[in-house]
């Protein structure tokens, strides 16, 4: 099963709006048929109404996030069990007829999803595909940017789970201002006499 393409369809709804920025790039029906991807036959579905559908859905997954990030792993569960109850999808094999180099049919595992509308469609597989990456991976796995104003939505996939980032050049970023703030502090305190008072600046005193 496809789980990290799955999964992947959250983390892209979430990261579609960045509240920091006051940012939010799905707002007409092309934005939401760009998301749904290689999903081209459920992008045929999309209709104004989805903007707004999505937008909920998208609040609704940002919440799974933040909760997983801030260590509140019931909640984040919680959260995420509430929108697959409202937004069932069901594994079936398929084949896609293709073959195996043995002739045979590549049997392997599809979410379905039946949706009333390409809302549900697509919040179907993708609370279902992050879902399987949380009970594998972990629910820390899931995360939020700590780069700030970025504060994406990502699924840390590292063998040492040490990811803080969405991307390199967030990371990249965060690093720069750390150093900054680092030299900022040392001149500071190099200002200071060792007694940790100011230096004196009165002319008898020269």
């Amino acid at each position: 099963m496809e789980l990290t393409y799955y999964s992947d369809l959250a983390v892209r709804l979430v990261n579609t709006e960045e509240p920091l920025r006051g940012t939010d790039t799905l707002t007409s029906v092309e934005a939401v048929r760009t998301l749904f991807g290689g999903h081209r036959h459920a992008a045929r579905r999309v209709g104004d109404a989805d903007v707004t559908r999505l937008r909920g859905v998208r609040g609704r997954l940002r919440a799974v996030f933040t909760a997983a990030a801030a260590g509140d792993e019931a909640q984040a569960v919680d959260l995420l069990n509430a929108l697959l109850l409202e937004y069932p999808a069901s594994p079936q094999i398929s084949g896609h007829d293709e073959l195996t180099d043995s002739g045979r049919p590549d049997w392997h595992l599809h979410l379905a999803e039946h949706p009333s509308n390409a809302t549900a469609g697509y919040a179907a597989i993708a609370c279902m595909g992050l879902a399987f990456q949380l009970t594998d991976l972990g629910v820390d796995r899931l995360g939020v940017c700590e780069a700030a104003p970025c504060r994406n939505a990502y699924i840390d996939t590292s063998t040492n789970r040490s990811k803080r980032y969405c991307s390199d050049r967030c990371a990249t970023r965060a690093n720069v201002a750390a150093y900054r703030a680092r030299r900022r502090r040392e001149r500071a305190l190099n200002g200071r006499t060792e007694d940790g008072s100011q230096p004196s600046t009165d002319t008898a005193d020269r």
